[in-house]
């Protein structure tokens, strides 16, 4: 899912329509325009842009699934109206052009960021941030590997926190919404137990053997969590995937040692802290 403000509609036409790189190329839908072909209907923005100061007046998004899936219009269709909503573009004209090739189909989207009314640009702030938020709860709701770069970076690992951050986490409390979120992309970039508990590990969870539910995770607090509730998946699906939980250490095992690399982690911040502590003395001593 890649979107971004751009002018140009006379080259943008020419590449949507073009057929070399495609073999088959569908102009799927032609909403709000007066016009009835593309390259027609982008000049309509461009006209309407000329009452404003607006140098980008469109809005071009492409949305491209995972490269062995075949995803059917429909799901195209509610992800756009989905984009629309989210940007604030549900209002506008816009253009969906479906691309086809080697029996892989992709679609891209084009708005006019012109409103007639007002006659001025219609401003998206941080969409970039929307999309890949979208393009997160798409993967999750379909059941698509997500890629690991997609991965929200704000679950880091508690024990990867500075002193100052690992303070504050013990006075904020966990979203019970955003640990499911956490669990559920977890299992979606994952196909086996070692890349799963490694992906719990970077988000500051322990994979351990439960005492009568299979699979579990452990947080730094000594919390558990039963994969299959959090992840959504059956409990059978869960148990084909990471294997056999025999191998892994059960509860108390893992709490044990997730405190034990807590207090190394706190002398460790104590150690440091010493130095500057002293300093200020050791200053005035010499002063």
């Amino acid at each position: 899912m890649k979107g971004a403000q751009r002018s140009g509609g006379r080259q943008l036409a020419i590449h949507l329509l073009k057929t070399e790189d495609n073999e088959h190329v569908e102009v799927h839908e032609l909403r709000g325009f007066m016009s009835e072909d593309l390259p027609s209907a982008f000049n309509e923005i461009h006209a309407a842009s000329k009452g404003t100061r607006a140098k980008q007046p469109f809005f071009s998004l492409s949305l491209s699934p995972p490269p062995n899936e075949r995803v059917p219009i429909e799901v195209f269709e509610t992800a756009i109206e989905q984009i629309e909503q989210k940007l604030g573009l549900e209002d506008q004209p816009r253009a969906v052009v479906f691309h086809e090739k080697e029996g892989r189909r992709h679609a891209h989207v084009v708005w006019p960021r012109i409103d007639t009314d007002e006659m001025k640009a219609i401003n998206l702030p941080f969409y970039k941030m929307k999309l890949k938020d979208l393009f997160r709860e798409l993967y999750l709701e379909h059941g698509w590997k997500i890629p690991p770069g997609i991965v929200d970076c704000k679950d880091r690992n508690p024990l990867n926190f500075s002193r100052e951050e690992w303070q504050q986490a013990r006075r904020v409390g966990l979203n019970p919404k955003e640990i499911k979120r956490t669990f559920q992309e977890c299992w979606a970039i994952s196909d086996n137990c070692n890349a799963f508990s490694q992906a719990l590990h970077s988000k500051g969870f322990v994979l351990a053997r439960g005492d009568r539910r299979g699979f579990v995770a452990v947080d730094y607090r000594g919390e558990t969590y039963a994969i299959a509730r959090y992840t959504g998946v059956k409990t059978k699906e869960v148990r084909d995937r990471p294997g056999d939980p025999k191998t892994l250490p059960s509860i108390e095992q893992t709490k044990a040692k997730i405190a034990a690399d807590i207090s190394q982690k706190l002398q460790q911040h104590l150690a440091d802290a010493k130095p500057n502590a002293q300093q200020p003395l050791n200053s005035s001593a010499n002063a």
